[in-house]
C-alpha cells in the first residue's frame, strides 16, 4: 500500500510514518496542499492521508482538488470535531474522517479498509450490477448511466453498487451503514445523507421527472427505475 500523507505537523508525521512504514506500508509525506496536488498528478498512491489545517491552506479545498481528477481514497485527519466541518468533508468527496488525536493503529485499520474496497474486495459478490439505465462493474471498479460513464469515489461507488443490487428495495440508513464496514460512517449516519446527495447529482442527467434515489422519509433510500 502507497499513502499520500499531509501534515504539516512534523512530529506527527513521523510518528504515523514510522508506524506505517514498520507495517509494510509505504509513505509519500508532503506539507503543503500545493504540494499534495502536484504530487498527486505525479505519483500513485493508494490513499491521502488529508490535514485539515495546512499552512498554505486548508484541506478542503486539497480534497476538492483531488476529487477533480482522482477517485482514490479520502481520510481527513483534523482536530476539528465539529459536525459542520465532518460534514463539509464528506460533501466535497472525503471517505472518512478521523479525529485527532488518533492512534497509529486506528488509522492503519481504516486505510487497510479503504484500499480493500477501493480494489473491489468488500464488494457485492456480482461482478456486473444493472438497474434501469444505471451498470456497475465491480471488476474494474466503474459505473456508467445511460452508457456514459459517471466519476465516482469509491464511497459513492459502493453504495450505488449496493443500491443497484437491490432496485426498488428500501435500505435503511443502519442497513447503508452495515454495508459500508470499515469508514467512519458506522458511527455518524449523517454521512449516508451526504452521500446520497452527492450520488444524487451524478445521477441528476437521467432523471425523467423524478429522483432515481427516492427518499423514504422517516426510513432510509431506494433506486427506482423503469424496466428495460
Amino acid at each position: 500500500m502507497i499513502v499520500m500523507l499531509v501534515e504539516d505537523d512534523e512530529r506527527l508525521a513521523r510518528l504515523i510514518s514510522d508506524y506505517l512504514v514498520e507495517r509494510g506500508v509505504s509513505v509519500h509525506h508532503v506539507t503543503k496542499a500545493a504540494d499534495a496536488i502536484r504530487d498527486l498528478r505525479r505519483t500513485h498512491v493508494d490513499a491521502v492521508v488529508l490535514d485539515v489545517m495546512l499552512p498554505d491552506g486548508d484541506g478542503f479545498s486539497v480534497c476538492r482538488a483531488i476529487r477533480e481528477q482522482s477517485d482514490v481514497p479520502v481520510l481527513m485527519a483534523s482536530a476539528r470535531g465539529r459536525e459542520s466541518d465532518r460534514l463539509q468533508g464528506f460533501e466535497l468527496g472525503a471517505d472518512d474522517y478521523i479525529l485527532k488525536p488518533f492512534s497509529p493503529r486506528e488509522l492503519l485499520a481504516r486505510l487497510q479498509a479503504f484500499v480493500r474496497r477501493h480494489r473491489g474486495d468488500l464488494a457485492p459478490r456480482a461482478t456486473n450490477l444493472e438497474a434501469g439505465p444505471i451498470a456497475v462493474n465491480m471488476a474494474t471498479l466503474t459505473a456508467t448511466l445511460d452508457g456514459q460513464p459517471i466519476l465516482l469515489s469509491p464511497t459513492e461507488l459502493e453504495l450505488l453498487a449496493h443500491f443497484v443490487a437491490r432496485p426498488g428495495r428500501v435500505l435503511t440508513r443502519d442497513q447503508l451503514l452495515e454495508l459500508m464496514k470499515g469508514s467512519a460512517d458506522e458511527a455518524f449516519d449523517r454521512a449516508v445523507d451526504v452521500q446520497v446527495s452527492r450520488l444524487r447529482q451524478k445521477l441528476a442527467p437521467a432523471r425523467r421527472g423524478h429522483d432515481l434515489i427516492k427518499t423514504i422519509r422517516g426510513v432510509g433510500y431506494m433506486l427506482v427505475v423503469e424496466p428495460k
